[in-house]
């Protein structure tokens, strides 16, 4: 689907969160996209436009994501003891559900049970935001991001017909995140399974669809299980100056060995890495990172978050293995 392109009244930033009096900015073209494009009946997708609420906390949390935040900052949110006994326990109760998606979908049982731990705390947290004033809100009044997130409407208000959803009163994240492993709308339609068999993709009451739906996923943008992720950097007797290489590898680990810095564990020269910094408090701290790395930033794309759903995979299954 190609995305939207939206005009902007600037004065309607100041609306408050109750219901819009006025139309929201845009609206219209959307509309006409929604009857053309899709066959959805006009005076439905307006209704629905109508009572999506503007809201301005959603505006401010999506201006200052974790994801922000330094290294240092940012691990100790999700490395701690009750998330790691959490995880633990989580693995534990679905212990069948995570061992079968990860021999269907080919995925390493950790990382589904980490992405669901740095998501929603294992369901805990899967937010309270009406996802149509979510989406609505960055779709129509947040010029930065409005065509994905205009897409992601369009894509919501396809899949509540997919699904049954109840539009209105479906809930999730700030940005419009759904269920145990927050699945956008997009991603829901694309990935989301009916593990379970009950004729239903579920992602918040039912444990095996949220958990099928996360390796799917991963399954589905190339995850080869067993394979490294990352690895903390050995440095040589002598380093090279070398710039934060990004998230997709574009080196090798031998061509990294040259520049002075090697994984941690043996790894062979012609395998794709890439080399990272992290911001601890005293200085950088160097990552040597993998095809696997990559895959987990197209869950999330901070390579903050891959490291911390890696560590935390690497703490829960060091954890489980010592029972």
């Amino acid at each position: 689907m190609k995305p939207l392109i939206l005009s902007f009244s600037l004065g309607l930033f100041l609306l408050s969160g109750s219901a819009c009096a006025k139309p929201h900015p845009g609206q219209d073209l959307f509309i006409r996209q929604a009857v053309e494009k899709h066959g959805l009946e006009e005076g439905y997708v307006r209704n629905l436009l109508q009572k999506a609420e503007y809201q301005q906390s959603i505006i401010d949390a999506i201006t200052r994501p974790a994801e922000a935040m330094p290294w240092h900052k940012y691990r100790p949110i999700f490395m701690t003891e009750k998330r790691i006994g959490d995880g633990l326990a989580f693995w534990d109760q679905y212990e069948d559900l995570i061992a079968a998606a990860a021999e269907e979908f080919d995925v390493d049982p950790a990382i589904i049970v980490a992405i669901i731990g740095v998501e929603t705390s294992y369901g805990r947290i899967t937010g309270s935001y009406r996802v149509l004033d979510a989406l609505a809100t960055l779709g129509f009044y947040y010029p930065k991001r409005a065509a994905f997130f205009a897409n992601e409407l369009m894509e919501f208000m396809l899949l509540a017909d997919e699904e049954d959803l109840p539009l209105d009163t479906v809930t999730g994240s700030y940005a419009g995140a759904m269920g145990l492993g927050q699945f956008i709308p997009s991603s829901y339609r694309a990935y989301a399974v009916d593990f379970d068999t009950d004729g239903r993709r579920d992602l918040w009451s039912s444990p095996a669809d949220a958990i099928g739906s996360v390796a799917n996923y991963f399954r589905s943008h190339h995850w080869r299980r067993g394979e490294p992720v990352a690895s903390r950097a050995v440095a040589g007797e002598r380093v090279d100056s070398v710039r934060d290489m990004g998230v997709k590898p574009q080196s090798t680990v031998g061509a990294l060995k040259q520049v002075g810095y090697s994984p941690a564990f043996p790894v062979a020269d012609e395998v794709p890495a890439s080399l990272m910094a992290f911001e601890q408090a005293d200085g950088p701290e160097y990552w040597v990172t993998f095809d696997n790395f990559y895959v987990i930033t197209r869950y999330n794309r901070s390579p903050l978050y891959a490291l911390a759903v890696y560590q935390l995979a690497q703490a829960i299954e060091i954890r489980r293995d010592q029972q």
